[in-house]
C-alpha cells in the first residue's frame, strides 16, 4: 500500500468551555448586568427613539414603538445560544446593549455581536471598557476562539473591530438576506493564544494615565493592538 502524509492538524487538549452565567462584569467605566427587559429595556429606549440609524445593520428594523422594540429585544434574550448584557453607566444607567452570539462550549467558539450602543455610549471609554469586560469574560471561561461578524458594508463595525484587535479573515459572498437585502458578511476573530497580549493592550489603554485631564487619550488603542492581530482588514490602512 501506498503511504500517504497529509497535515492533518495538531491534536487540541480541550475539554469544553462553560456557558456565560448571569454574573455582572464591572470595570471602571461600565457595568455589564444581564439584560433584563424589566429593569433594562425602558431606558434603553429612551436613549436610542429615534435614532432610526443605530438599526441600520442590525436584524430588527427600525422599532416602532416602545412595544415593538422589547418585542425585538425579548427575542434575542430567549435565544438559547445568545447572551445578552446592558451596558450600564457606574450610576446605573443603561445605555446600550451586546450580546454572546452562536455560543459552542464543547468547540470553545463563541461570538460578540447584536451590538446597539446609544449616542450617549458611542466613542467613549465606557464602549470600549464593555467590549473588553465581554472578551475578557469568554476567555476566562475557557474559549477557545471569539468572533466578530458584520456587514461588509458597514464600515464602522470593521474599523471598531480592527482597533478592537480581532483579525481579518475575509468576506463570505451572499451569506446572508437581512431585511430582503443581500448581505455580504466579513468575518474576524482573535484566539486565546493571541488574548494575553491583547489583554496587556487594553488594560494599558484603560488605564487613568492614559487620558490627560480633558479625557484625551495619550496612547491609542489601534496602535496597542496593531502588533498582536494576525491580519489586517484590507480596506484599513493599518
Amino acid at each position: 500500500m501506498n503511504k500517504i502524509e497529509r497535515p492533518i492538524g495538531h491534536k487540541v487538549a480541550f475539554a469544553e468551555a462553560e456557558f456565560p452565567t448571569d454574573e455582572t462584569l464591572i470595570g471602571r467605566y461600565v457595568r455589564m448586568e444581564k439584560i433584563d427587559l424589566e429593569t433594562h429595556g425602558p431606558a434603553l429606549w429612551a436613549r436610542m427613539v429615534g435614532e432610526d440609524h443605530l438599526w441600520d445593520y442590525l436584524y430588527e428594523e427600525v422599532p416602532k414603538d416602545e412595544a415593538e422594540f422589547f418585542a425585538g429585544l425579548r427575542v434575542s434574550i430567549g435565544r438559547a445560544d445568545w447572551s445578552g448584557y446592558a451596558v450600564c453607566l457606574p450610576d446605573g444607567s443603561p445605555v446600550g446593549y451586546a450580546f454572546y452570539l452562536n455560543i459552542v462550549p464543547s468547540m470553545g467558539t463563541i461570538e460578540v455581536g447584536n451590538i446597539n450602543f446609544s449616542p450617549a455610549l458611542q466613542r467613549t471609554p465606557a464602549a470600549t471598557e464593555a467590549m473588553f469586560l465581554m472578551m475578557q469574560n469568554a476567555f476566562d471561561l475557557g474559549y477557545r476562539r471569539y468572533e466578530w461578524k458584520c456587514n461588509a458594508l458597514n464600515a464602522p463595525s470593521r474599523r471598531a473591530a480592527q482597533r478592537l484587535g480581532f483579525s481579518w479573515e475575509g468576506i463570505f459572498r451572499q451569506h446572508l438576506i437581512v431585511k430582503g437585502r443581500n448581505r455580504d458578511t466579513a468575518w474576524l476573530a482573535m484566539t486565546d493564544g493571541e488574548w494575553p497580549a491583547l489583554k496587556a493592550a487594553f488594560q494599558t489603554w484603560l488605564a487613568p494615565d492614559n487620558f490627560d485631564a480633558d479625557g484625551h487619550q495619550r496612547q491609542a488603542l489601534r496602535a496597542l493592538t496593531t502588533p498582536c492581530r494576525a491580519a489586517s482588514d484590507p480596506d484599513q490602512a493599518g
